[in-house]
């Protein structure tokens, strides 16, 4: 098993992943055709991928991990960059808060919804989100 980070739908065969991949003997271009098709609804952004493969085969198997949550909400809110000072730089509906909290909350450590709400919430804070027009401090003490 390999683990990369790529930037979704614009992996190349060449370096970095060719070198790795090639001298296993597998169809890199056939492979990276498969991530880049995978991860299509992420571009721009980067995104976790394993790479399982059988040496004997020399098959594989792609999956896909979750984009980092603040690129999902700044992706939903349609910003470039958020904030490291604190400051608001733009709202996010809750219903897109929600729909990223419920993309990630598998791979999170939260063990419900409501929880990976709340991580979610966190994260619009910590990137200048407010949501709804509220401040997310004030909508993680209603929760």
């Amino acid at each position: 098993m390999m683990k990369f980070l790529i930037k979704a739908g614009e992996a190349t065969p060449g370096p970095p992943l060719g070198t790795v991949l090639g001298p296993l003997g597998i169809n890199t271009g056939k492979l990276v055709a498969e991530m880049n098709q995978k991860t299509q609804q992420y571009k721009g952004m980067k995104i976790p991928v394993k790479v399982i493969i059988d040496m004997t085969t020399k098959l594989f198997e792609v999956e896909v991990g979750a984009p980092p949550t603040s690129d999902l909400l700044r992706q939903a809110a349609g910003l470039e960059k958020g904030t490291a000072d604190g400051s608001v730089v733009g709202d996010i509906s809750m219903d897109k808060v929600q729909e990223v909290a419920r993309q990630k909350a598998k791979f999170m450590n939260s063990p419900d919804e409501a929880k990976a709400l709340k991580e979610v919430i966190g994260t619009c804070k910590s990137i200048g989100l407010t949501v709804d027009g509220k401040p997310a401090k004030d909508l993680l003490a209603q929760l």
